[in-house]
């Protein structure tokens, strides 16, 4: 996607779009408020010479609201429409002209900024007619324009992608910078103060409206004070009991809270991984706010709070920084052309592997973060034991650290620093 505006970064799911448009009939771009869904489908109307239909206006959705079947059988495709969750029965006026017209591809492209199997009577309105695509928050490597994806480069050659800039300037300070500006358009391009006037309207917005409207929830205090707590464990195992303590709401009612907050894209599971592989292997995802801005935002905690050396900060730093990476890998995996699979693996020993992708192919690259700048053998123990547990199906094992240098520690486990994923 070309962009006249010089400060609009391009994204690179806006190509995936294009080509997927010409296999699915209808295609939804899923994702957080204002995370560019509605600007990706500006483009590609204009591409393609349609008008917008936008739910979000009041008016246009009474209007089409009165009825749906004449709003949806007379455009020509593809439909463009935005913010669909307003309007759900849209869907079967959709289904109906399907039906008509047979499922060509690109009859329709929708955004929404909540999960489309969370509606009302959308489950089945569209099934196997709707593709479901998530725009996530920008990568550190959109914001950078640089083509391509680690990622893929890794599945290729890990140790040529290892040593082929094996050095690194970027400072504990410019790392701060980066968690904290996040990867969501607007706050990333604001000063420190607007932004956290931005991402305190941004909940506000995501509760008071968004979850009262759509939802209809009425303990909006305690939903508040779920995604707190969420947020104090970005990065962490996913305990619903801890999360419930003191807030007094039943178990099922955080439970519900929990997964309405994914709904609204506010936190993610990050799902376990491999529990079949080792006999040790826990079930539990972990859970991560969606964006690390946002997730610094909640933790009230600023650029140089972040970037002191100091030991009260340093989990904080740990956690977000973790969160920030699974953000950046989340994103690049979303660009892969194969199938594949992301989590997390954890034994009851704890050992751990932050980060998994798998294809189907049956391959394996995993990923440990750590926030410091040397990383000793003990830190590896995770990675070992996943290498051996999957032989020849593991490409490489990366340890990420804010150190200087990329290098090999032994058989297919390296060391990298964070910013390799995007310089």
């Amino acid at each position: 996607m070309v962009d006249s505006d010089p400060g609009l970064v391009p994204r690179r799911i806006a190509g995936i779009l294009q080509e997927r448009s010409a296999e699915e009939p209808v295609i939804a771009l899923h994702g957080p408020r204002s995370v560019g869904k509605s600007t990706l489908l500006r483009h590609y109307a204009a591409e393609q010479g349609r008008q917008i239909m936008d739910l979000d206006d009041l008016e246009t959705r009474e209007a089409v609201s009165r009825n749906p079947t004449a709003a949806i059988g007379t455009p020509p495709s593809p439909l463009c429409i935005d913010e669909y969750q307003h309007l759900p029965e849209i869907l079967d006026a959709i289904k109906a002209r399907l039906n008509r017209t047979g499922s060509a591809p690109g009859t329709a492209v929708l955004t929404g900024s909540t999960r489309h199997d969370a509606l009302p009577r959308t489950a089945q309105a569209l099934t196997g007619r709707l593709h479901s695509m998530v725009i996530w928050p920008l990568s550190q490597r959109e914001i950078e324009r640089r083509e391509g994806s680690v990622i893929e480069s890794l599945f290729e050659d890990p140790t040529e992608t290892v040593m082929a800039q094996p050095t690194s300037s970027t400072t504990r300070e410019e790392y701060a910078a980066r968690l904290c500006a996040g990867g969501l358009p607007t706050p990333r391009q604001r000063s420190e103060a607007s932004r956290a006037r931005w991402f305190d309207d941004y909940l506000r917005t995501s509760i008071e409206r968004d979850a009262v409207e759509l939802f209809r929830i009425r303990q909006r205090q305690v939903l508040n004070e779920v995604l707190s707590r969420l947020a104090g464990r970005t990065a962490q195992i996913l305990n619903v009991n801890k999360i419930g303590e003191g807030i007094g709401a039943s178990r099922d009612t955080v439970e519900s809270h929990i997964r309405l907050l994914e709904d609204l894209y506010l936190v993610h599971r990050l799902p376990a991984w491999g529990k079949t592989l080792h006999s040790r292997a826990t079930s539990s995802p972990k859970v991560h706010v969606v964006d690390s801005g946002l997730a610094a935002r909640l933790h009230r905690i600023g650029v140089a709070k972040l970037a002191a050396v100091d030991p009260t900060v340093q989990t904080e730093f740990g956690h977000l920084m973790e969160t920030f990476v699974v953000e950046e890998l989340r994103t690049q995996a979303s660009w892969l052309p194969q199938p594949h699979t992301i989590g997390h693996w954890r034994t009851s020993d704890d050992d751990e592997v932050d980060f998994i992708i798998e294809l189907d192919d049956g391959r394996v690259l995993a990923f440990e973060v750590k926030a410091s700048e040397r990383i000793p053998g003990k830190d590896f123990t995770g990675l070992r034991k996943l290498r051996k547990a999957l032989g020849d199906r593991f490409v490489a094992g990366i340890a990420l650290s804010t150190g200087t240098r990329s290098y090999t520690y032994e058989e297919r486990l390296h060391v990298m620093p964070v910013d390799r994923l995007w310089f």
